[in-house]
């Protein structure tokens, strides 16, 4: 252009010039792109919340198309969990701390250290305490595959989170703990959920599930280098014969077709030779069908069943790992293994060798009890709140979780239905004049318990219920749930230990099984015997109290011996109570009216009890769970054939609470 040559410009949109003609190709393109996935045709907004918080503009830029691809990547695995710290939230948090700092997880056998960013050893009560007002905190598990490369793991945890400081741009107080107990070398990391300002610290779920593993292959790779091709074969022919799901397993999958048709041919010699080989091990497991040629069908869920095998492994690494460590001397098949709550066909009754956590980006954890059957069993107990803390030693009876609408439920639904979706117990002993206060009093419980499930039932004020028409679906949901999260129910038979029991001066497991007209079968072998000697020391103390004697070369107990043991106990702390509190001991009766505030449980050799205090006496009387939010709290009840029906508020309508 020369400074001669006029030029206007003009202002305003690009108009189309080429006539219906032209308008009608384009409506075709647009048409076309919209078929084939492009732009113009309606699409789904992709809002999800992933990037909402800090480091979601990190993980975008360096997200999984970051990682090295092939075989040759340095690969880290991260599993991070929000923990919020209302309600039982701290108490967990600190029982969540004592687990990863317990004994044996060190290369020695000794106990995990907390360190954090500036020292090799912090006090972790203090950081607990630091963050008990937090909203929440972040809990991730940092494993590097090739992790056991590392003589020291302090230095790959302090640079992973000093790069998340720097993505996320702001300082964080955090601990850890590594852990050397496993194959895989592993970091458990704590994070307050606050900022550098106090603030709430927000970070972007795409951050947490991608971005930040991403830095942590990163150091990975800048700490090892990339894997040699020597490193990589070694790898991948280890996992010919591991029963597990491996990085084969996955690349088979992806190259199977519809029929789940794969082949073992390979560009490359060396990946061929291990894929033949690894579908010859699926083949030996019933995981694989041999189609000839070189082709085989793969089996349904192929993934799962792996994954389920790899548990299994896991599980007797445990078994045999806490055995040792405990001293017990169990053949290997007195092991059971009930990982899975459909496992457990019957009670199991034992005592508690160790609880452990078997998940940790799950929240589940389990339970070895040597059992009265001579066996050893790992029992899954599901969520961390789902069983209390139980001593070691501790005579539990653990039992399956039935899922599924209960009776009661149908009967609720069934009222409603006829009373425009209210229930409560007078329209119950309408609808059904033969059932009893006492038994539509049940459906009220029933109702109180779903309803702190979250299940849609509300109580109004006059303590009726509101009933859904879709109130079945809605429990059977909720029943399922449940039995995912809380799969077995543990009852303390005994927090005493076998041998404390012998000679203890009230009443015992080992004398409940003494007057039971059906006792437990107790086998000859494992703790089954020892239990055998125990029951034998405890008639012979038994008897020496005046509480048994022989007849005929048979042993038998004293009228009403349960009933003389249990108030021993009972009287003996009572009084040790009332001189610490100052109060006056009221001891209950059937039909007794009980009033007063819940101070506490007090725990018996015969099981939990809960101290009512009133003016200036107190009474002891059964505990039941749901008395745990009534702490502090105003209570009335009536003893009723050794347990107490509780009630909150005035009236027939008020809730009963156990």
């Amino acid at each position: 252009m020369t400074d001669d040559t006029e030029f206007t410009p003009k202002l305003g949109r690009i108009r189309n010039k080429g006539g219906k003609k032209t308008k009608r190709f384009l409506h075709q393109v647009l048409a076309a792109s919209a078929l084939a996935g492009g732009i113009g045709g309606k699409r789904k907004s992709g809002f999800t919340g992933a990037q909402l918080g800090r480091g979601a503009s990190i993980s975008r830029v360096i997200g999984a198309g970051d990682r090295l691809a092939g075989y040759r990547a340095r690969r880290g695995i991260i599993k991070a969990r929000i923990v919020r710290l209302g309600g039982k939230g701290l108490a967990n948090a600190k029982a969540h701390l004592r687990y990863i700092e317990r004994d044996g997880t060190t290369r020695d056998g000794m106990r995990g250290q907390l360190y954090s960013r500036d020292n090799d050893a912090t006090d972790g009560k203090e950081f607990l305490e630091r963050g008990s007002g937090d909203r929440h905190q972040f809990r991730f598990i940092v494993s590097a595959e090739d992790g056991d490369q590392y003589d020291d793991l302090k230095p790959l945890t302090r640079s992973l989170m000093q790069q998340v400081e720097k993505d996320l741009g702001t300082k964080l107080d955090w601990a850890a703990v590594d852990h050397f107990n496993t194959g895989h070398p592993h970091s458990h990391i704590i994070l307050r959920g606050v900022d550098d300002r106090g603030k709430d610290l927000i970070i972007a779920r795409d951050y947490m599930a991608s971005g930040m593993r991403a830095r942590f292959e990163q150091i990975i790779e800048r700490d090892l280098g990339p894997r040699t091709t020597l490193e990589i074969e070694q790898r991948l022919r280890r996992d010919i014969e591991a029963e597990r799901l491996t990085s084969t397993d996955r690349a088979l999958l992806r190259d199977m077709d519809d029929e789940r048709i794969v082949s073992s041919q390979h560009r490359d010699s060396v990946f061929q030779s291990l894929r033949a080989g690894r579908l010859q091990k699926l083949g030996e497991l019933g995981l694989a069908e041999d189609m000839g040629s070189g082709h085989w069908k793969l089996a349904d869920e192929l993934d799962t069943k792996l994954r389920a095998l790899g548990e299994s492994g896991d599980i007797v690494k445990a078994l045999n790992r806490t055995l040792k460590a405990k001293g017990l001397d169990r053949a290997s098949s007195n092991q059971r293994l009930h990982h899975l709550p459909g496992l457990i066909d019957k009670p199991i009754i034992g005592r508690i060798v160790a609880r452990g956590l078997s998940d940790e980006y799950r929240d589940r954890h389990y339970l070895i009890v040597d059992g009265i059957d001579g066996n050893v069993h790992y029992v899954d107990i599901g969520k961390a709140d789902a069983v209390a803390l139980i001593p070691e030693n501790a005579i539990v009876e653990i039992t399956p979780r039935s899922a599924g609408v209960r009776e009661s439920d149908h009967t609720i639904a069934a009222v409603a239905a006829a009373n425009h979706g209210r229930y409560d117990i007078d329209a119950h002993l309408a609808h059904d004049p033969s059932a009893s206060e006492r038994f539509a009093e049940s459906h009220i419980r029933r109702l109180e318990a779903i309803r702190r499930g979250n299940v849609g039932v509300e109580r109004a004020l006059d303590g009726s219920w509101a009933i859904a028409p879709d109130h079945l679906e809605k429990v059977a949901a909720y029943e399922a749930k449940l039995a995912k999260d809380r799969p077995v129910i543990v009852n303390t038979l005994s927090p005493l230990s076998l041998d404390a029991q012998r000679q203890f001066d009230g009443a015992t497991w080992l004398d409940q099984e003494l007057v039971s007209e059906v006792p437990a079968p107790v086998y000859d072998t494992g703790f089954g015997k020892e239990v055998k000697a125990a029951i034998a020391g405890r008639r012979q103390w038994l008897m020496a109290q005046g509480l048994g004697e022989k007849e005929l070369g048979l042993w038998k107990p004293t009228p009403k011996m349960l009933d003389v043991l249990r108030r021993r106990e009972l009287l003996r702390v009572a009084g040790q109570l009332s001189s610490d509190l100052g109060l006056n001991f009221v001891e209950t009766r059937n039909g007794d009216r009980i009033e007063g505030v819940v101070k506490r449980h007090v725990d018996f050799a015969q099981g939990r009890f809960a101290l009512i205090e009133k003016s200036r006496e107190f009474t002891l009387v059964p505990w039941r769970e749901v008395l745990e939010k009534q702490l502090g709290k105003q209570v009335g009840g009536i003893m009723r054939d050794g347990s107490v029906n509780w009630t909150i508020g005035r009236g027939r309508g008020g809730p009963v609470i156990s």
